[in-house]
């Protein structure tokens, strides 16, 4: 009997574990994609882009795909989408798991300024001119358009459309992971004063993290939201272990 699971992914974690999980031949996996990424790489399993409609817009789909399995492996601040899951699975009674990525904490030498929301970081930067590295997702950076007096860098993997409505930014383009020692290189080449990012966990993208603590820079880090409570683990290879009994 072949089992029918889908994946949320979006996540090197998502890719990672439906690579695992497609190995088996007791298996067929589906990998779903929000679509917000233009290029994304490629997933190595039958891929499906764009959103669902909603929670009720998912329960149908995993009703008429029959799937017996829904794995959430989202970004740690896709809450609406871990929600939907949520609901959908129960609407469904279909059995759901969920890849929840440990959050960084800080070290000795951090300079941290923990705040709840993006709005909250964008008036954590104060109201001096400063020059601010924006190492969020290009969904976010719009708020800073409200603090205009500062210098902004803003990394993103797709570009920013439209590009902020401030007098001073540089955009650039690149896909991680990025390491502590080019980190560096790009927060002391481009005079960084202050970081602003998600805590995103995970290896990929801690260079920046490290190489401000290196550094000595400020970094005004947005709390993670609150998600659903469903079964979950912290690492692939725990959660292809929990597969078989959900299943």
């Amino acid at each position: 009997m072949t089992h029918r699971i889908l994946i949320l992914g979006g996540t090197t974690e998502a890719r990672q574990l439906a690579g695992m999980l497609a190995a088996r031949d007791d298996l067929s996996v589906t990998l779903s994609l929000a679509g917000r990424t233009e290029s994304p790489v490629a997933q190595g399993v039958p891929v499906r882009s764009g959103g669902f409609g909603g929670a009720e817009g998912l329960a149908i789909h995993l009703r008429e795909t029959g799937t017996d399995l829904l794995i959430d492996a989202t970004h740690p601040y896709a809450a609406q989408i871990s929600a939907n899951a949520a609901q959908a699975a129960r609407a469904t009674g279909v059995s759901i798991l969920a890849l929840r990525r440990p959050g960084w904490e800080p070290a000795e030498g951090d300079r941290w300024t923990p705040v709840d929301t993006v709005g909250d970081a964008v008036r954590a930067l104060g109201p001096a001119p400063r020059r601010v590295f924006l190492a969020l997702g290009r969904q976010e950076v719009a708020a800073f358009e409200a603090a205009p007096q500062h210098h902004y860098l803003i990394r993103s993997v797709d570009p920013v459309e439209p590009k902020l409505a401030v007098p001073d930014a540089s955009y650039l383009l690149a896909r991680g992971p990025f390491g502590e020692t080019e980190e560096r290189a790009l927060l002391e080449k481009h005079h960084i004063e202050i970081v602003v990012s998600k805590n995103s966990g995970g290896e990929a993208t801690y260079g920046k993290i490290a190489a401000a603590r290196t550094l000595g820079i400020e970094l005004v880090m947005v709390r993670r939201p609150d998600l659903p409570d469903v079964p979950s683990a912290e690492t692939v290879e725990a959660l292809a272990a929990m597969v078989d009994h959900f299943l």
